[in-house]
């Protein structure tokens, strides 16, 4: 009886969509509660502000991941103005949909970078959001990660919006399919590992031309693929590794490692992290020395209220 319930479980019912589609009761998967077919805030929450001109309110998935390494990055380079408090968005409880939030990113998705730095001149605070947008922004406000050569520029940027277009499929659609839908589909999971395995094997042709995606140069095209493509070549995204052959992909396999052992990718791996061993997790970054005296095996717990 089992084998039957499952078999209906990953079977999807016949389905004719209707001439005017309308939000279904209850959609199932894993992130049904959050979801919705509009816009705007559901509710007051203002964001909170702190003492550094960089404001980044975000989460520690792959899109959250490019921005905290970026940043992380300029530090590492001297660039002091990179300084910048990271505040946990907790996307599960729907925070993503407070007043301030919707401010700082009209779309309800995190990242969203706030730059308070031409305060003292008068001038207004500056909103960035999409992960690529906030990668460009921070490369160009401070000179770093992102060539200035024409011909290499265009590379650079080639390869950031490639990932940008590619990464919905990977995410949205075969993760979702995968890892998250309430039933398994063969069509959808097939027809999205068959783009994922072609994405994996664009990226790792390249790499067998280049140390970086863009050249010889470490950039923002690095950043912005690795915490989705890295992450795949390890085993780490939706445990499909051993079904996609991840590991297969020999190139990019040795270029995630390597990026893996750069002490600021360490870093801004483990900024607004929520999952794996509480050592990797920072859920708040305000200042340098969190790292050591604030990751989640040295913070107290927090009191049962029940």
């Amino acid at each position: 009886m089992a084998n039957v319930h499952n078999r209906r479980m990953n079977e999807p019912a016949d389905y004719t969509p209707p001439q005017v589609w309308t939000p279904p009761p209850a959609s199932g998967g894993r992130f049904a509660h959050i979801n919705r077919p509009v816009a705007g805030a559901t509710h007051e929450r203002p964001l909170p502000v702190g003492k550094h001109p960089l404001q980044l309110y975000s989460l520690g998935t792959p899109n959250g991941v490019k921005v905290t390494v970026m940043l992380e990055e300029l530090l590492a380079l001297g660039h002091s103005g990179a300084e910048y408090d990271a505040w946990l968005v907790n996307i599960q409880e729907g925070e993503q949909f407070g007043s301030g939030f919707v401010g700082a990113n009209p779309n309800s998705k995190i990242p969203a970078l706030v730059d308070h730095s031409g305060g003292h001149e008068g001038k207004a605070p500056v909103r960035v959001f999409e992960s690529g947008a906030i990668l460009v922004y921070l490369a160009e406000k401070f000179g770093a990660f992102l060539p200035t050569e024409p011909a290499q520029r265009a590379e650079c940027l080639s390869w950031l919006f490639w990932q940008m277009g590619s990464a919905p499929f990977l995410g949205g659609g075969f993760g979702h399919f995968y890892a998250y839908a309430p039933h398994k589909i063969r069509y959808a999971i097939d027809r999205y590992a068959m783009e994922v395995k072609r994405q994996m094997d664009v990226l790792d042709r390249r790499l067998a031309e280049s140390a970086f995606v863009a050249g010889d140069a470490y950039t923002i095209a690095d950043m912005a693929i690795w915490p989705w493509y890295g992450a795949l070549a390890k085993g780490q995204l939706y445990e499909a590794g051993e079904f996609l052959q991840a590991g297969s992909y020999s190139h990019v396999l040795r270029w995630a490692e390597m990026l893996a052992q750069r002490p600021a990718v360490r870093r801004g791996r483990m900024v607004n992290r929520r999952f794996g061993d509480p050592a990797s997790q920072l859920h708040e970054r305000h200042d340098a020395s969190d790292f050591e005296l604030r990751t989640q095996d040295k913070v107290a717990p927090a009191p049962d209220k029940t």
